[in-house]
């Protein structure tokens, strides 16, 4: 069974808390029917530091979301009662917690799905911890900005550095000139750095509505960044794609 498989490849990569484990790293909701990768889940978060709620069913965890007030969602698509792609949205109408979906359904079509009804993130399974631990950590430092009393305009991602009221642009210390469109795009990236952004979201923030459809508008301007903004275009670290979906700025 591919879920069951993800709890065994995760609990490979699964290690000691590391120099990320805290006293209380925030209050994660793990929505998820199967009581293996649930348990597995609950055990490693606990030894980062993150305190845990658990449900089997969709109803549930919109229970306890509402209960608890969780500061991240991990949410499995294949409930028994609401499809995940249905709790996403219902908690979406109400919460801006962030939602990463963690399931084994890979197909383009149940990403984008999810994304659109509100998640912020999607991990196939199996998974590797790692991957996941980063990416909670991810939305875990942008719970903690959106709490603060202001948020910081400078974003900075490995070498890639954006002064969001200066509209300046460096990439590993050096400035870089981007047209009105790239620059536009650049910072829809940047200001979700970690995220997955789709197609749609990105031709919607950088070119407007009528615009959705037009996805070859994308293709074209993400290889303008990619040369401008990687060491290896073709290859690029920072400026990933999620095949078929949309594309993330990957956080190291």
């Amino acid at each position: 069974m591919l879920a069951q498989r993800g709890s065994k490849q995760a609990g490979l990569a699964f290690g000691s808390a590391g120099p990320f484990a805290a006293t209380c790293a925030g209050l994660v909701l793990i929505v998820e029917d199967e009581r293996p990768m649930q348990a597995l889940l609950q055990s490693v978060l606990a030894d980062h530091g993150y305190r845990t709620v658990l449900a089997t069913h969709g109803a549930e965890g919109l229970t306890q979301a509402s209960a608890h007030n969780p500061d991240l969602v991990l949410l499995d698509l294949g409930l028994p009662d609401i499809d995940g792609v249905e709790v996403a949205g219902r908690l979406r109408e109400w919460m801006e917690v962030p939602i990463v979906i963690i399931s084994a359904r890979g197909q383009e079509g149940d990403k984008i799905a999810a994304l659109d009804a509100g998640a912020n993130d999607y991990v196939t399974k199996p998974f590797a911890a790692g991957e996941l631990l980063a990416r909670i950590r991810v939305w875990m430092r942008q719970v903690s900005r959106a709490d603060g009393d202001s948020v910081d305009p400078i974003v900075e991602v490995g070498n890639l550095r954006i002064d969001l009221a200066n509209r300046h642009v460096t990439a590993a210390g050096r400035p870089v000139h981007l047209t009105p469109t790239e620059y536009k795009l650049f910072a829809t990236l940047m200001r979700s750095a970690g995220r997955v952004i789709t197609h749609r979201q990105l031709l919607e923030a950088t070119w407007g509505p009528d615009y959705a459809g037009e996805t070859q508008y994308i293709r074209v301007f993400m290889g303008q960044l990619r040369r401008k903004l990687e060491d290896t275009p073709a290859r690029p670290r920072y400026l990933v794609t999620e095949p078929g979906v949309g594309y993330r700025v990957r956080v190291e």
